[in-house]
């Protein structure tokens, strides 16, 4: 019989193959390679470090991510070894788009700003990037992109060079893989020089990973008063910031958490749509790599459930801006401030809190009703990925 070890937060995996497989599950941060050395396949999230160290005693033959990063795989040591990698690519980027829009009317209403006024940067545009970048449309904002990499193969037509982003952009949204090498690293790609060369005021936030950043860089471009250069800064260059991943996590800079506007767990991607999508593709990749259970090498879970709150939201646009109905639609899918405050007051419970994620739907869950809507709010709402309702003029 064919062996899995899989890690135990991978959601909605638990039974599937059971029967047909043996399966393991362990916490992700403490499988080991007595644990896989006879084992033909590893599922992981990023917790698991699939390196030489835990692979070269065993026969593991394949490895799946149930997530789009894959900075926890030595792929070269994989590939050397003949040991298949796959990862998810685009499993979570609507979660992601999701959070971002949540974050972004956040903090308009925080800072009380019209993002209709505002220019919104995107680094990095994969398939979590360009969801975001036509989320920043949607809600009516100018968007700049940068991706070095795309624009070398695609033209720099579309894309912005990076000097010019951070000189134009009111908020900076950082969607890339990390990277050390290659021809444009991403480690620390945040730096001190990056900070320094942002729009006085703006805004930074980063969802990706967490080494993207450079924290102590961070820290000093969000204090006041800030010594550069020799003279002090009478403000601090950034205005706000946003974190969902972390150096070093789950050991976070606490100062850095504090004065976080909204700071949370590693979770932007961890709709329950998104979850689903991921552990899909362990399960699939895996009945087609070992040419096993037909049946199930296009399965995705079935059963997921239904969020907390109602999936009819009824809004009365009278006396309201556009931007007040996108608050109120945006927010009532996803109260992105109550992940803040729990990393907040518990941040050592980190890990808890990502493992036993409450469930969270996305846009495409929810159908709006709207009573005297304004023009153009149906189709901004729509580009969102929320479900029009017919009666748009009741009364």
């Amino acid at each position: 019989m064919l062996k899995i070890v899989a890690d135990d937060k991978i959601p909605f995996l638990k039974g599937v193959l059971d029967p047909y497989v043996d399966v393991v599950y362990l916490p992700g941060g403490k499988i080991t390679a007595a644990d896989v050395v006879d084992a033909d396949a590893v599922f992981t999230r990023t917790r698991t470090h699939c390196d030489e160290k835990l692979l070269h005693h065993g026969k593991v033959q394949l490895i799946v991510t149930a997530t789009i990063g894959y900075d926890h795989i030595d792929t070269d040591y994989c590939e050397a070894n003949g040991i298949r990698w796959v990862n998810a690519p685009g499993c979570n980027s609507s979660s992601v788009q999701q959070y971002i829009t949540t974050a972004l009317l956040v903090l308009a209403q925080e800072q009380n700003r019209n993002l209709q006024d505002m220019i919104l940067g995107v680094i990095g545009v994969g398939n979590v990037g360009s969801k975001v970048a036509k989320a920043g449309a949607a809600l009516g904002m100018c968007v700049l992109m940068n991706d070095p990499p795309r624009a070398e193969k695609e033209g720099g037509e579309q894309f912005t060079s990076l000097d010019r982003l951070l000189a134009h952009s009111d908020i900076v949204t950082c969607h890339t893989p990390l990277t050390t090498e290659g021809s444009y690293p991403t480690y620390h790609l945040s730096s001190y020089d990056f900070f320094e060369r942002m729009k006085q005021g703006a805004v930074y936030m980063n969802t990706s990973r967490g080494a993207v950043t450079d924290t102590e860089a961070l820290k000093q471009a969000a204090q006041y008063p800030t010594v550069v250069a020799g003279a002090t800064r009478k403000h601090p260059k950034l205005s706000a910031y946003i974190l969902d991943v972390w150096e070093n996590e789950p050991h976070l800079d606490l100062e850095l958490l504090e004065n976080a506007l909204i700071g949370t767990p590693h979770i932007a991607g961890y709709s329950s749509d998104g979850k689903a999508n991921g552990t899909a593709v362990c399960v699939r990749e895996f009945c087609r790599f070992f040419g096993v259970l037909d049946a199930m090498q296009d399965w995705h879970p079935d059963a997921i459930p239904a969020p907390p709150m109602p999936t009819d939201i009824w809004i009365d646009c009278t006396g309201k801006t556009e931007q007040q109905v996108l608050y109120e639609a945006v927010t009532h899918t996803y109260p992105i401030w109550e992940d803040s405050l729990r990393l907040k007051q518990i941040p050592t419970d980190f890990e808890k809190q990502r493992g036993d994620y409450r469930i969270r739907r996305e846009f495409d869950h929810f159908t709006i009703q709207l009573k005297h809507p304004q023009e153009n709010i149906a189709d901004r709402l729509g580009l969102l990925g929320f479900k029009i309702g017919n009666c748009l003029c009741v009364d």
